[in-house]
């Protein structure tokens, strides 16, 4: 017998009512699209998953089974509020992924941006912000108000404490324990992390010139060679490198850095 081709909502999906479907979107049998969800054309949902709202999905994203997204946070202090969880264009959430929607007692959304790589079981906690570009790998874990920016990798069971900000380009190694910030550009690894050295051949790859590969080599040396603390790094790179976007966006994740940095 010829296996059944099917388009759009399962005859054994539930979508509510109150969901916006765009065009070409396609749910599988057994999911389950709730009220206040919002999803962009071409996004694709397989089968058993679970989507609740206020949640607003964007175009050409696929979610594999075995996903709960925009579900209610794994925090205490959150009472039902309407908060929300919103995801860009052209993501792959792989199975068994789960991201849970904002509180107020934050920024009352969790936003994950465009391009991104979930894997299978990743974890996205209440709060947090994921940039465009990234790869978040099997089993990595962002607890509440974690902020990752572009391009960042995250290894295989990557675990961040709540508050941390991952910097755009940067690494950490599977198995990490991610307790402080990781600057931009920097890779880290361990339990808990420290920083081992700065994510060049990354930067190779997405077409980052020799010249400013080299500018950021002697920036990490003075963040992590030179003896300073990080308000005198960032003292010392605001004098001799600022200026250039790659150095500035390197000085902006130290300035953010409430936690302190890997070191």
């Amino acid at each position: 017998m010829a296996t059944q081709v099917w388009s759009g909502v399962h005859p054994q999906a539930i979508v509510d009512p109150g969901a916006k479907l765009g065009k070409d979107v396609t749910v599988g049998p057994f999911s389950y699209v709730g009220p206040d969800v919002e999803i962009g054309d071409g996004t694709e949902v397989l089968s058993h998953v679970v989507i609740k709202g206020p949640t607003v999905i964007g175009r050409h994203n696929r979610i594999f089974q075995f996903c709960s997204v925009g579900e209610e946070c794994q925090d205490k202090k959150y009472a039902g509020e309407p908060t929300r969880l919103i995801i860009g264009d052209n993501n792959e959430i792989r199975e068994n992924c789960t991201i849970h929607r904002g509180t107020v007692q934050d920024r009352g959304e969790t936003v994950i941006g465009s391009n991104n790589l979930l894997m299978a079981y990743v974890h996205v906690a209440h709060d947090c912000v994921v940039g465009d570009n990234t790869i978040l790998a099997n089993c990595a874990t962002l607890a509440g108000h974690v902020s990752v920016g572009d391009w960042a990798i995250l290894g295989g069971g990557t675990m961040v404490h709540q508050f941390c900000h991952i910097g755009a380009h940067s690494m950490s190694a599977g198995g990490s324990i991610v307790l402080k910030d990781i600057p931009a550009y920097i890779m880290a690894s361990g339990q808990s992390a420290s920083a081992h050295g700065l994510n060049a051949e990354g930067l190779k790859r997405r077409g980052f010139s020799r010249e400013v590969i080299t500018q950021l080599r002697r920036a990490y040396k003075v963040i992590y060679r030179q003896g300073h603390t990080l308000a005198q790094a960032i003292e010392v790179l605001e004098k001799d490198f600022a200026g250039q976007p790659e150095l500035d966006a390197l000085i902006d994740s130290l300035r953010i850095a409430h936690r302190g940095i890997v070191r």
